[in-house]
C-alpha cells in the first residue's frame, strides 16, 4: 500500500518520521522501575469500544480555514499536533500548509467545493492559536525556518516545561522533525535529525533550538529514527516516542522506538535516555525497537500514544491495503512494552470521490477525559502529480478531522 507517509503528496503535504544515533557516550541506568513493569498497578488490556465522528472540531477548522479575510493564515494542514498553554489557549502545531486566499464555489471547474487559486503560498510548518474552542489567528510562518538549504522542520508533540530545572519561568517546549530533500523513494524527505524549539509565553516567540539527536551518520536512511510523534508523562518523566521510515524501504509497516527524559529537561541532550532493548542508554548505542516486525505489526509513519487507566494505547493507522483507512491500536502496561494487537479497527469518514487517504491519528489529551480520547486525522489525496491540482480544487481534503473514542478495558 501507498502507506500513511506515502498519503502525504509531496507537492503540498508533509510530515514524517523519526530515530536515532549520535556520537560517543555509553549506556546507562537500569530495567524499568516496578511501576512500569507488565501487570502492575490498574494495566489491563484496552481498546476501542465505540467511536463517533466530533463535529463541531472538524467544522471550526473548516470555518476558519474558509475565512476569506485574510490572505497570510491557514487555510489547510497536515501533521496535527495540539499543546494546552497556561493561559488556557491552545496551540496547534501544523506541517506543510497553505495559506493564501479561499474561494466560495463554485470552483473553476464547476463544483460545489470552496477552492484556493494555484499561486497559494506552501509554507513547511505553522501554528495556530485556539481559546475557548474558537480558532483565533495564525502566528507568522514558518514558525520554524528552515535549518539549512534543501532542509525543513516539522513540528511535532510539544509540552510546556520549567525553563530550566526548578525555575517559575515556563517555556514552551516543541519537539522538530529535520528532514532534507531527497530522491525516490525519499520523495518526502531523508530524516536527518531531531531538535527541540523553545518559544518564550505568553507570545511564542522561539527562543533556541537545540539538536538532541543528530542522524546524518546512520548510513541507511530506512534505519535513521525521528522522535516526538508523541509525548506521554508520567512518574516525573516525559516519554518521547518515535519510529523509523522503515516504510520507504518498502517494509509494510515502521518500527516504533522510545526515549525518555526528566521532567523539564527537553532541551538537554544530555539528559536524554534511549531504550535499547533492555535498559535505557545514553545516546550513542542503537535504540532498540519495542514495537514492529516490519510485515503486520508496527506502526505508520506517524503514531499516537495515550495513557488511559493505567495503560498506555497507541494507535497508528492498519498495516497493508486497510492503512489508507483504518485506525488500528495496540496496548502495553510500560512504554517499552511489550506491546499487545493489533486490537480492535476503526474506519473514520473520508471525503467521497477520488483517492482520498488518511494518516497520523494523533490523541489530544487537552481535549479527552478517562476513557474518552479526542483523535485527530489527516486526510490528503493520494496520487503524487495530482496532488496539488486536487488540494486547491478542493480545499476540505488538506485539513483535520476529529472523532471521539471510548476505549475500554477488554477483560
Amino acid at each position: 500500500m501507498p502507506d500513511d507517509t506515502r498519503a502525504r503528496q509531496r507537492t503540498g503535504t508533509g510530515l514524517g518520521l523519526l530515530l536515532a544515533l549520535v556520537l560517543g557516550a555509553v549506556l546507562l541506568t537500569a530495567l524499568p522501575d516496578d511501576g512500569e513493569r507488565e501487570g502492575g498497578g490498574a494495566c489491563a488490556p484496552h481498546s476501542v469500544a465505540s467511536w463517533k465522528a466530533d463535529d463541531g472540531l472538524t467544522t471550526e477548522f473548516a470555518r476558519y480555514g474558509d475565512d476569506p479575510s485574510r490572505t497570510d493564515d491557514w487555510t489547510g494542514g497536515d501533521g496535527t499536533h495540539s499543546v494546552r498553554l497556561p493561559d488556557g489557549r491552545l496551540l496547534w502545531l501544523f506541517s506543510d500548509t497553505y495559506l493564501g486566499q479561499v474561494y466560495a464555489p463554485p470552483n473553476p471547474f464547476g463544483e460545489s467545493h470552496t477552492w484556493r487559486d494555484t499561486t497559494a503560498p506552501l509554507v513547511r510548518n505553522s501554528a495556530v492559536v485556539m481559546r475557548d474552542g474558537r480558532l483565533e489567528r495564525t502566528l507568522p510562518t514558518p514558525l520554524f525556518p528552515d535549518p539549512a538549504p534543501n532542509q525543513w522542520r516539522w513540528p511535532v508533540a510539544a509540552r510546556v516545561e520549567p525553563h530550566s530545572p526548578g525555575s517559575s519561568e515556563q517555556v514552551l517546549r516543541v519537539l522538530l522533525w529535520v528532514r532534507t530533500a531527497g530522491q525516490s523513494p525519499w520523495i518526502y524527505g531523508v530524516p536527518t535529525a531531531t531538535e527541540v524549539a523553545t518559544l518564550s509565553l505568553p507570545d511564542l516567540r522561539v527562543e533556541s533550538v537545540v539538536k538532541v539527536l543528530d542522524q546524518q551518520l546512520v548510513p541507511d536512511p530506512s534505519r535513521r529514527v525521528l522522535f516526538g510523534t508523541t509525548l506521554v508523562e508520567e512518574d516525573g518523566w516525559t516519554y518521547v516516542f518515535g519510529g523509523d521510515d522503515g516504510q520507504a524501504a518498502s517494509r509494510p509497516t515502521s518500527h516504533a522506538y522510545v526515549a525518555r527524559v526528566p521532567e523539564g529537561r527537553l532541551a538537554e541532550p544530555g539528559a536524554w535516555q534511549y531504550w535499547n532493548g533492555s535498559r535505557w542508554a545514553r545516546a550513542g548505542a542503537r535504540p532498540g525497537a519495542v514495537l514492529g516486525d516490519g510485515q503486520r505489526k508496527g506502526v505508520g509513519s506517524a503514531f499516537s500514544v495515550a495513557r488511559v487507566r493505567g495503560t498506555y494505547v497507541l494507535f497508528t493507522m492498519a498495516a497493508g491495503t486497510e492503512g489508507l483507512t483504518t485506525v488500528t491500536s495496540y496496548w502495553a502496561c510500560s512504554p517499552t512494552g511489550p506491546w499487545h494487537g493489533p486490537t480492535k479497527d476503526f474506519s473514520p469518514s473520508l471525503p467521497q470521490g477520488g483517492q482520498v487517504a488518511a494518516y497520523n491519528p494523533q490523541t489530544h489529551p487537552e481535549l479527552s477525559d478517562a476513557g474518552r480520547l479526542v483523535v485527530s486525522y489527516d486526510v490528503n489525496w493520494l496520487e503524487t502529480g495530482a496532488a496539488a491540482a486536487q488540494l486547491n480544487r478542493n480545499v476540505s481534503l488538506y485539513r483535520p478531522r476529529f472523532v471521539t473514542l471510548r476505549v475500554t478495558p477488554t477483560r
